[in-house]
């Protein structure tokens, strides 16, 4: 992967940048991704932001190295703090957990009053992002997932807009594996869920198997069975 070929995911990815978007990208490790959007017409301006010096530099090499002085910003800092003083009306946070990419969300929820569109793209636990969108008053637009090297990633799109949320009254459910992603059902969905069904049918058995019967183990068993009794239903 470089900044003339992304990897699919990046791709994806970039698929969802609405065009003369002024676009950060949070963690943006070498700026391929920025450099690309430039490049490529689709971002007027990005910022290639990043907590650490190392990727920074990186980034700033790549920048260079394309001749982008004028049209992408690297800018060191943790999280949304990038966006300081600046005006950027998409943020792309990708290849993170969803609960660090939520608790970025978060805690930089002040500096994202210019922004009108996310695009997040968790490695694992996805129901953490859809929860903060639904509480923070932002739509879930859509939904992409895909397997690139053995790795299964979803990326969710959102934008700013009125209370309505497009969940229905299975909210849990579909937070979990996504109002979209469930509708469609698509191979790496079906593959994704397959193993976490097993993985979830083994932590069933071993708390039958268990003799303690405290609170929390009661709930935990409850919430498993919930869960499974979900995936059979979507993978039915």
């Amino acid at each position: 992967m470089n900044e003339q070929q992304l990897s699919n995911r990046l791709e994806k990815v970039a698929s969802f940048i609405k065009k003369d978007a002024i676009v950060a990208d949070i963690g943006s490790d070498h700026g391929y991704l920025p450099v690309f959007l430039v490049k490529q017409g689709i971002a007027k301006e990005a910022i290639a932001g990043e907590v650490n010096e190392g990727p920074l530099k990186a980034a700033a090499t790549q920048v260079k190295r394309n001749g982008l002085e004028g049209k992408i910003k690297t800018k060191l800092g943790d999280g949304l703090k990038v966006l300081t003083g600046e005006k950027v009306d998409t943020v792309v946070i990708a290849g993170m957990g969803g609960p660090l990419i939520s608790k970025i969300l978060a805690e930089g929820n002040d500096y994202l009053q210019n922004v009108n569109r996310l695009i997040l793209q968790p490695n694992i636990a996805a129901d953490h992002i859809r929860r903060w969108l639904i509480e923070n008053r932002w739509i879930l637009l859509d939904e992409v997932i895909m397997n690139e090297d053995n790795h299964i990633y979803e990326i969710l799109v959102a934008e700013r807009g009125d209370p309505f949320v497009p969940y229905s009254a299975d909210q849990d459910k579909e937070l979990w594996l996504g109002p979209y992603l469930l509708k469609e059902k698509n191979k790496a969905f079906v593959e994704k869920w397959r193993k976490e069904l097993q993985q979830l049918e083994n932590i069933k058995e071993q708390l039958e198997k268990s003799t303690a019967r405290n609170e929390a183990t009661i709930a935990r068993k409850e919430l498993v069975c919930q869960k499974i009794k979900w995936l059979e239903e979507a993978l039915s």
